[in-house]
């Protein structure tokens, strides 16, 4: 009987394509969803993914639906984020800017260290709406990929706009103030 040997160069070859298909299938798998930036470059508005998320301090849950009819600036931060420690300041004196008015600031901690994330809040004097999502699950289904991000929903739950990366003062009237206008 014959045996079929096989070359090692065809057997490495298989096993390096294989790799390759497998590093592929990861990347693809990891990288974030962009449909809302995609949307957002067309003119669009699309609608927010559902969140519903504990609040950071334990005193239930907040959902974007509960928020339909105010204009919110949900921010994903973590406490060990430099950019975050930056972009802070501005955000809570745009949240104490627009809270009579209709809009809010809301912030989402994720990947954090809870003790970590109150002393941050303290040190900032935050005191703007904080949900904690542990492993960041809800992520995803805005495209987050890194610290902070910026998602800015108008009254009637449409993603209008997203920063990726530290927001300041004059980004957030530029793209906030125009929807205090807008009916809900």
């Amino acid at each position: 009987m014959r045996r079929l040997l096989i070359p090692p160069v065809l057997v490495t070859s298989l096993g390096v394509m294989a790799l390759l298909a497998l590093l592929l299938f990861g990347l693809r798998a990891a990288s974030p969803d962009r449909g809302i930036d995609e949307a957002l470059a067309a003119g669009q508005r699309p609608p927010a993914p559902p969140l519903t998320l504990p609040r950071l301090d334990g005193s239930g849950t907040t959902s974007l639906a509960d928020l339909e009819g105010d204009v919110v600036v949900l921010n994903y931060w973590a406490s060990w984020c430099e950019p975050c420690r930056e972009e802070s300041p501005a955000l809570q004196a745009f949240h104490e800017r627009i809270e009579g008015r209709g809009g809010l600031v809301l912030g989402v901690d994720a990947l954090d260290v809870t003790a970590d994330a109150e002393a941050f809040i303290e040190e900032f004097g935050l005191t703007y709406p904080m949900l904690r999502d542990v492993e960041a699950e809800t992520a995803g289904r805005f495209g987050v990929a890194g610290y902070p991000e910026t998602i800015v929903i108008d009254r009637r739950g449409r993603i209008v706009a997203i920063q990726r990366g530290p927001v300041d003062s004059r980004w957030l009237e530029l793209t906030v103030l125009p929807l205090l206008e807008e009916p809900a």
